[in-house]
């Protein structure tokens, strides 16, 4: 005869049946220097987020008991400025490791939920014009609505099978397509296109250039670097600059597009399980890419909220884009129109 297994639940016999919020952790039992050296935000940040996103984080369990949203968001916080699950970040908190995934799972979810509350081009005009302002402040480039560019965010190798991710170093990855403002504010952020698509292929599919085309090409354009198209609503350097205009032109250009190249640089300084120097995300793609975004939006957060993150040092492998450049020839006469006139208007 068989003989039934009892497995025990020793949360159960810790703490009983019922529904109950488990609060290893408190803010205020921690120093100020402690929150930030182990979980890379102050108390005034993290308490931000436990109001942000709370209610969401306590949704009803068929636990025998649940993570408070406070733990939940350290134990999250302390994976995307580590990039790391060990067993020292759990203690800290008095959770276990699967306990940790399981966090880093719903703080996410929950970020990628409020992304477009936080990424997002501006709307109304005055906006507009103080992000051209901002821009033209920095060297010269009228116009500017954003600066663009991709970056590779190393992943898992989804099955032996799947070449898609395979990047030109033959490593499996994301390419993901940002646009920031002169502060480094991400404006748009998509984080996942597979690390074989080029650049440019990336751009021609992305929903950026479908919303540029359709309603803010009317207002200015983005800059783009020699791995994308010209276009109307995108002013990319000149191959061969010949006249003293084009080469200020470049200059400009230059200047002005490097902010989305820092913003990177602190990006993956902050959130360093983004940038490759704790191994790979080991995820899904689609998971791996909802950590990624959800990094972006803690990014602007951050922001918001007076966190130099410029001043963080530059860390880590997350790489760049993996052009090899190639001066990309448009076909479009306007683009090359539009570009032209830039020159003779602003330039010469």
């Amino acid at each position: 005869m068989a003989v039934p297994i009892a497995v025990l639940d020793c949360d159960l016999l810790l703490y009983g049946r019922g529904h109950r919020t488990l609060d290893r952790f408190k803010l205020e039992d921690v120093t100020d220097e402690y929150l930030v050296s182990t979980y890379g935000f102050p108390r005034q940040f993290i308490c931000y987020l436990v109001d942000l996103l709370g209610a969401t984080l306590s949704r009803p369990t068929q636990r025998s008991r649940a993570i408070s949203p406070e733990t939940q968001i350290l134990a999250a916080l302390g994976f995307y400025t580590s990039g790391s699950f060990q067993t020292r970040m759990g203690d800290a908190i008095g959770i276990s490791q699967a306990s940790m995934s399981r966090c880093v799972a719903n703080v996410t979810e929950a970020l990628v939920e409020r992304a477009s509350q936080f990424i997002h081009f501006p709307k109304d005009e005055a906006t507009v014009q103080t992000l051209k302002d901002d821009f033209y402040g920095l060297a010269g480039m009228p116009g500017v609505l954003g600066v663009v560019d991709c970056t590779h965010v190393a992943i898992k190798a989804p099955n032996a099978e799947d070449l898609s991710y395979v990047n030109r170093k033959g490593l499996h990855s994301l390419n993901c397509l940002m646009v920031c403002d002169s502060r480094g504010v991400l404006l748009s952020a998509e984080t996942h296109w597979p690390g074989s698509l080029p650049d440019c292929t990336v751009l021609e599919q992305a929903a950026l250039t479908s919303q540029f085309e359709t309603e803010l090409h009317k207002h200015g354009w983005l800059l783009g670097d020699s791995s994308f198209v010209l276009r109307t609503w995108l002013m990319t350097p000149l191959h061969i600059p010949e006249t003293p205009a084009e080469y200020r032109y470049n200059m400009a250009h230059s200047a002005t597009h490097n902010v989305i190249e820092r913003t990177f640089r602190t990006i993956r300084a902050r959130f360093r399980c983004l940038d490759g120097s704790k191994g790979t995300l080991q995820y899904s793609p689609e998971k791996s890419s909802h950590i990624i975004l959800a990094c972006c939006v803690l990014h602007n957060i951050s922001l918001q909220h007076g966190l130099d993150v410029w001043s963080a040092p530059a860390t880590g492998h997350m790489e760049q884009s993996e052009e090899e450049y190639e001066q990309m020839e448009s076909v479009d006469s306007e683009a090359c129109r539009v570009r032209q006139e830039l020159l003779l208007t602003h330039f010469s």
